[in-house]
């Protein structure tokens, strides 16, 4: 697996991003409460959280009952991740989403990646969106930035170099756009049949595409 500068980025920053677990867990468990008509967890069974860092959404996923899988290229986040008493019942897998996922095709019937997105490049986001469709059979749900950003957050993006200040103006169209090469034939088809958005907190949405 190749290594990236955002993956000895993370790898330097893990720590600090442990000190933020509990507070992490507590946002997801509050966004779950209010997507149910668009994610009840009692209508799945599996789960995959790429990119899933020191593993708090896994966390709140498995608290639901689902079967979680987290795959992470940054080391030092899975360290951090498998010391969380919390993360018991995930599985923790090294992998990153920018080369073929360690797992078959539609292993997952749905396949999460929060915060991720907006610090890739349009043609990196176009290989995460075609990977998780692949191993994902019902939903894609891409938990991210939306235009009412924060200074803060303008500056932190700023500093971490992503895409984040184009991501978040195309990336709508970006996934109903995107096309990933059907197997052994010189052809293409689009990574999701159907894409939405949902606004879930003042500054994050789901961005949300259906295989």
């Amino acid at each position: 697996m190749k290594k990236n500068r955002s993956d000895l980025l993370f790898n330097v920053i893990s720590p600090v991003y442990g000190l933020f677990y509990q507070f992490q867990r507590r946002y997801y468990r509050d966004i779950l409460t209010k997507v149910k008509e668009v994610f009840d967890p009692n209508d799945y069974t599996s789960v995959l959280d790429v990119g899933s860092g020191t593993g708090a959404l896994a966390s709140v996923l498995s608290e639901t009952g689902l079967d979680v899988t987290g795959v992470e290229p940054a080391v030092g986040m899975l360290r951090v991740a498998k010391k969380q008493s919390a993360n018991k019942k995930v599985t923790f897998v090294r992998g990153s989403v920018l080369d073929r996922l360690p797992f078959e095709d539609k292993s997952f019937d749905v396949s999460f990646a929060s915060y991720v997105a907006h610090g890739f490049s349009p043609e990196e986001r176009r290989k995460m969106y075609a990977e998780m469709g692949r191993v994902s059979k019902h939903l894609v749900i891409i938990h991210d930035y939306n235009q009412k950003r924060s200074v803060i957050t303008n500056i932190a993006e700023w500093l971490e170099r992503g895409d984040y200040f184009r991501f978040i103006k195309i990336v709508e169209k970006e996934m109903k756009d995107c096309t990933k090469k059907q197997k052994e034939v010189e052809s293409f088809s689009k990574c999701f049949s159907h894409v939405r958005v949902l606004d879930v907190d003042t500054r994050a949405s789901w961005y949300i595409g259906t295989p």
